[in-house]
């Protein structure tokens, strides 16, 4: 198994191979099963597999949360190896990504950045941004995988690479759930087994909107939903929003013909998870 913590050294290594295709999978450690189903997927559609592993700091907007991230480079690298030896491995240190400037840059995402995450995260996708960029130069992927949980994201990265013509295609997977429903997460690291018991609220509470869709007013939806959390002292609900699934704008009607996607972030014992659904 190959492990470089310098891009220098990386880059080096994928010239020397002239591969036809490189599949990359950026990750910022604590490896779950999504994590490997999406290496899986990018091994069965590429020559070559490099999975980063990095807690990007710019896209921190609280220093609490970036200093309690799960950290478990040794377990993660066991699990790669697990999975394929030949997969390659780029576990940086923050200046070899950023040198002496750890910055983010400011991206336009056409208004999709303000949006949910971005609402609650002020300056989360300019990280994002800056740091897929920075990996993207570097790997030189033919195609990278990201998972649907991070349904934003995904859509932020399809415009990043549109508006900075960078040649890599972007494959989105579906969301990698526990049995009990709970969307996999590397901030389930954080979370006592009865809290991931309790979790499972969430992925219950988007079942039960999509089963109401339609039938039901959005504002309805949003309601009953707000009214779940704040009879449930365990959580603290941040936001649940129905929007539209291509421009990712809050919807306020159901318009025919439209796709819809249901976004929420909730708090339970100060850990904070992200879920989302598809509405139709």
């Amino acid at each position: 198994m190959l492990i470089f913590n310098k891009k220098a050294d990386l880059i080096d290594h994928l010239q020397s191979l002239k591969s036809s295709s490189i599949g990359f999978v950026p990750t910022m450690g604590a490896l779950h099963q999504g994590h490997l189903t999406l290496m899986n997927k990018a091994m069965s559609e590429n020559d070559i597999t490099v999975v980063s592993i990095f807690v990007n700091p710019t896209q921190f907007n609280n220093a609490e949360d970036l200093a309690k991230y799960p950290r478990t480079l040794d377990r993660d690298v066991e699990k790669i190896e697990h999975l394929s030896s030949k997969i390659v491995i780029y576990a940086p240190e923050v200046n070899d990504v950023y040198g002496d400037n750890t910055l983010s840059e400011h991206f336009d995402f056409d208004g999709i950045e303000d949006q949910m995450e971005g609402k609650f995260r002020k300056g989360h996708f300019d990280g994002v941004g800056t740091v897929l960029k920075r990996f993207f130069e570097i790997v030189k992927p033919t195609n990278a995988y990201f998972g649907e949980k991070d349904f934003q994201q995904l859509a932020i990265v399809k415009k990043l690479v549109s508006k900075y013509n960078i040649p890599v295609n972007i494959i989105g997977c579906p969301i990698h759930r526990e049995h009990n429903g709970l969307a996999m997460s590397s901030r389930n690291e954080r979370l006592t087994e009865e809290n991931k018991e309790e979790a499972t609220l969430i992925s219950r509470t988007l079942y039960k909107v999509r089963q109401d869709f339609g039938t039901k007013s959005l504002q309805e939806l949003v309601a009953e939903v707000s009214e779940v959390f704040a009879n449930n002292p365990h959580f603290t609900l941040e936001y649940f929003e129905i929007a539209n699934a291509e421009t990712l704008l809050t919807a306020t009607e159901i318009v025919e013909g439209e796709k819809y996607q249901a976004f929420i972030a909730v708090f339970i014992n100060n850990v904070r998870l992200i879920d989302t659904i598809s509405l139709n």
